[in-house]
Parts: structure tokens; C-alpha cells; sequence
């Protein structure tokens, strides 16, 4: 988001009644769910770093990885209410409260990792968090990405039919819940720390997951089958709470959306660079390893099409067509 756009997010606060205008503690806080390794937490510390000298110090970031804070749906209430900062959060847990941001999970929306961070930097899709400070009490300074979407999984799958009625750990929002559905999986919500010992002991048949913690975290070892199938984006915000916002200056506003806009833009770098070397890791590992596209999934993309082009029309609409333009 550039000067401009936080500015006028600040503005829409002011209206809806955040903050009282005095200024707040200077000592941030940012939370995020990902392990203090993941390329978000690493984003989130450079932030913190680069405001302070920004800043003479006169700002500070303390970074809370791995879930420290709660989970994103009680670290988003946090931001709604002001008791916490700053957060890096998944765009799925901002769907759960503004059901237009779905439509960034619309399968294949993106053909690959590079058009993904394209379509993320793209004005369509920067345009849609001048929304939030109306609808969700929160200002989004911009993108971050993880790696596209993978499935890994056990039985010895060759086809969407293979996965019926496995259970398949995923990241709980709606418009991932309508895709397993569809496929007529078993999809089960599971924060990340419990995944690895669900996946060994066969609590979960398999995952749905990104290249870098399926490598990371060493998911594969519980596994028979990899199938790369990029079937979405998996895309991260960085937000500020409202409260907060409403409470800091025109000047912190526009060294704040610089930086922290910066640092999320930075993964999308990052993810184009490894996503591949790490996928080639895992098909080293010597598992069964599958290429796969749509066709993969037979009708269930269809399915999902039908839901979602009502559930969110305009902006799948609006994404789609900033898509293809940039292909």
C-alpha cells in the first residue's frame, strides 16, 4: 500500500470511530503463527529492524512466532481490539471475516509461483485491503506469499479418487474446506504444531501444505506420495491494528507502510527463488513423486467455481481478469 492508500485507511478508521488520536507506546508487538525459522518470521524481524533505524529507535518490534499469542483467528481479535499491534496473518484467516478475500484461493488462479507474486503486487489485488479498515477494523500494508499448494499423502494415491474420504490436514477457512469437499476428502483443520505427530501416527492420511515446510519440518518422512499439483496460492498479509493506527502520526504512517510493505513483499521474492529447488529436495528424498494439473482434480474445480463465483463474484472476477493480463 503506498502513502496514499494509508493515509486514506487511516482516514476510514478515523470515521468509523477507532482511536481517540492520542499518540500510543512506541514498543510494537507482532505476532505471527509461523516457527521463528519460516521466512515470514525472518520478513517480521527485518521489519522490526529496519523501523528502528528508521525511526533513531524511537520504534521498536517485539516479533512473537509460533503461535505465542494464540491463533490467528484470536490474534485478528487482538488487532480488532488493540491489544495487539501488528500481525504477518494468512489471508485465509481475513477471509473468515471479509468472505471477498476468498477468492484469492480460486484453484489455479495463478499458473505458477511467479505469476502468484505478480498477481499479489497487481493494483487489483493491493486495491482490495483499502476495504479492511471498514469491514475487518484492520489497515493492510500489503502481500506476502508462501509457497503454492501442495498434497502430501499415504495410500498410494494416483488421482483425485484416491483421496476420498482421507483425512487431509488443512488450513481451516471456507474456501479451502468447499475445495476438499468437493473433492470429496475428509479436510481436517490442525495447527501446524501438531502436524507432524497426526501425519506419523496416522491421525491424518495427509496434508495439504507449501514445498517449504513440507521440506523444513521433514512432513515427508510420514509419507508414501508427493503430489505437486500448485493447485493456490497461499497468500500472507501484513496488517496494523485500526486502534493503533488511528493513534499514530501521518509521518509513522508512511514509514510504517513503507517498511512493513517492504517486508512482506520481500517473501514474494523469496518463495519465487526456493519454492522450486525445494520441491526438487522432496522428489530427492525418493518418494513417489506426482506432477499434476486441473485435470488431476476432475469436476471438483468446477464445483468450487459454482460456490465461490456466487460467494464472491466481483473480486474473483476482478482477480481472474488481473490474472490473465499478466500471463
Amino acid at each position: 500500500m503506498n502513502k496514499l492508500n494509508a493515509l486514506m485507511a487511516s482516514a476510514a478508521i478515523a470515521m468509523t470511530g477507532f482511536g481517540t488520536g492520542e499518540a500510543l507506546a512506541d514498543e510494537f508487538r507482532l505476532g505471527l503463527i509461523t516457527p521463528p525459522t519460516h521466512v515470514w518470521t525472518l520478513a517480521a524481524e527485518d521489519f522490526g529492524a529496519a523501523l528502528a533505524e528508521a525511526s533513531d529507535n524511537a520504534h521498536s518490534v517485539t516479533v512473537f512466532p509460533a503461535r505465542q499469542l494464540g491463533n490467528e483467528a484470536e490474534m485478528l481479535q487482538q488487532l480488532q481490539t488493540g491489544a495487539l499491534d501488528m500481525a504477518f496473518m494468512t489471508v485465509a484467516e481475513v477471509s473468515n471475516r471479509a468472505v471477498e478475500f476468498g477468492a484469492f484461493y480460486t484453484p489455479y488462479l495463478a499458473t505458477d509461483i511467479e505469476h502468484a507474486a505478480a498477481l499479489l503486487r497487481s493494483d487489483t489485488a493491493t486495491a482490495m485491503l483499502d476495504t479492511l479498515p471498514g469491514t475487518v477494523g484492520v489497515v493492510g500494508l500489503g502481500f506476502g506469499s508462501a509457497g503454492m499448494r501442495q498434497i502430501l499423502t499415504n495410500g498410494g494415491v494416483t488421482d483425485a479418487a484416491g483421496l476420498d474420504g482421507q483425512k487431509i490436514r488443512i488450513t481451516p477457512f471456507q474456501a479451502n474446506l468447499d475445495f476438499y469437499n468437493a473433492i470429496g476428502a475428509a479436510p481436517t483443520p490442525m495447527p501446524l504444531p501438531a502436524v507432524f505427530d497426526a501425519l506419523a501416527n496416522g491421525q491424518v492420511d495427509g496434508i495439504d501444505m507449501d514445498a517449504e515446510l513440507i521440506w523444513a519440518l521433514n512432513y515427508y518422512e510420514h509419507a508414501d506420495t508427493m503430489i505437486e499439483t500448485n493447485h493456490m496460492m497461499f497468500p500472507m498479509v501484513a496488517l496494523v491494528s485500526g486502534r493503533v493506527w488511528a493513534g499514530l502520526s501521518e509521518e509513522d504512517h508512511a514509514m510504517i507502510a513503507e517498511l512493513m510493505g517492504a517486508a512482506v513483499d520481500s517473501t514474494l521474492d523469496t518463495y519465487v527463488e526456493r519454492d522450486g529447488p525445494w520441491l526438487e529436495q522432496i522428489r530427492g528424498t525418493g518418494i513417489t513423486y506426482i506432477e499434476a494439473g486441473p485435470e488431476f482434480f476432475g469436476d471438483a474445480i468446477a464445483e468450487w467455481n459454482g460456490i465461490w463465483e456466487e460467494r464472491a463474484g466481483e473480486a474473483l472476477a476482478n482477480l481472474r481478469a488481473a490474472a490473465a493480463e499478466l500471463e
